[in-house]
């Protein structure tokens, strides 16, 4: 069932279009992750659903119905920020029946809703603690519950992880993409940070210029970027013009192959780091080894060949080349995307 649609939605800031008739649906029970850089539209966006930004043009649909002048606080959307946004001056308890107060919950739906959500989001018994006492995990904690508290068709989460170290980030996605499981809340959530759309995510849109440059799962957009800017942006490197006949491209590193069915003539290359495969010096394109960068689960090999732009190779620790060595390189297809 469609929960949210928006139709040409435009927002302009100086005569600038920082949204330009988006066009996005979300369905019900949906996670929806709106990624992209600064300035690129998406917190506007997400202003604009939540009725904190008057749209130019276009409109804003909840259930099928127009919210044009439905002002924020009516629009049954739960909102979460990233720098939490709780009140001081409140228990925890207190911060999470908060919406539940605007909606004259009695006494004991509030005290029953707070400790169902308080043990829901992994702080049982915590409604008495002080905000200030917390740390930035269980306010980040505390002010989801808030959110979730008044039940909203829609939940809105803007950078909901941006203020947390990466370790417990890490952790708080996988636990918050269960609890929304659980639930099966409908979430649309604004995030610069390419790791936690796509293990948060069922479905990624990356915003670029106050449009949608591409929308799909997450192992879709991962697999086949629509441009070279989607590609870039998700961190890979390896993309050049390319002249693409059957199943060979010429491009700047020499011949390298291509899936069968690739698109044909001047083309943008993508070749992911595991498709550079490193072989004998003498074999293949003769690269020098730039810098060798340690990635956790690999090592980010940067090859400078000659007359060529850079390229980047992925290699276990113990089969990467040391800073200087003089390599090969072959390219393999299955790793090689033709953009469109």
């Amino acid at each position: 069932m469609l929960l949210l649609e928006l139709a040409g939605a435009t927002v302009r800031f100086g005569g600038r279009a920082v949204l330009d008739a988006v066009d996005l649906a979300v369905v019900e029970h949906e996670v929806v992750c709106v990624l992209g850089p600064s300035g690129s539209g998406k917190s506007t966006l997400l202003r604009a659903v939540a009725g904190l930004q008057p749209l130019d043009s276009g409109r804003v649909l909840l259930d099928g119905r127009d919210q044009t002048g439905v002002p924020a606080h009516k629009r049954e959307l739960g909102l979460m920020f990233q720098d939490h946004q709780l009140f001081p001056q409140r228990d925890v308890g207190g911060n999470v029946a908060f919406g539940l107060r605007m909606r004259a919950a009695s006494a004991r739906e509030q005290a029953a809703r707070v400790a169902e959500l308080l043990d829901l989001v992994g702080l049982p018994g915590a409604a008495r603690r002080a905000v200030a006492a917390l740390s930035g995990g269980e306010q980040q904690r505390v002010a989801l519950a808030r959110a979730l508290a008044p039940r909203p068709r829609l939940l809105m989460l803007d950078e909901p992880l941006g203020q947390l170290d990466r370790s417990l980030r890490e952790r708080l996605v996988v636990e918050l993409r269960e609890l929304f499981g659980r639930l099966g809340t409908t979430v649309l959530a604004v995030t610069h940070d390419q790791g936690e759309a796509f293990a948060l995510a069922d479905r990624v849109v990356v915003m670029r210029d106050g449009r949608i440059a591409q929308s799909g799962t997450p192992l879709e957009v991962w697999q086949r970027p629509a441009d070279a800017f989607v590609a870039r942006f998700l961190g890979f490197d390896n993309v050049v013009e390319a002249t693409v006949t059957g199943e060979v491209a010429v491009t700047p590193w020499g011949k390298a192959p291509v899936p069968a069915g690739s698109g044909q003539g001047a083309r943008t290359l993508l070749v992911r780091p595991a498709g550079v495969r490193l072989v004998g010096a003498a074999e293949g394109l003769r690269c020098t080894v730039a810098a060798r960068t340690f990635r956790g689960t690999h090592v980010a090999v940067h090859l400078q060949p000659e007359g060529a732009p850079r390229l980047e190779a992925a290699c276990t620790l113990r089969d990467a080349p040391e800073v200087g060595d003089e390599v090969g390189v072959s390219f393999d297809a299955a790793e090689i995307v033709v953009l469109d």
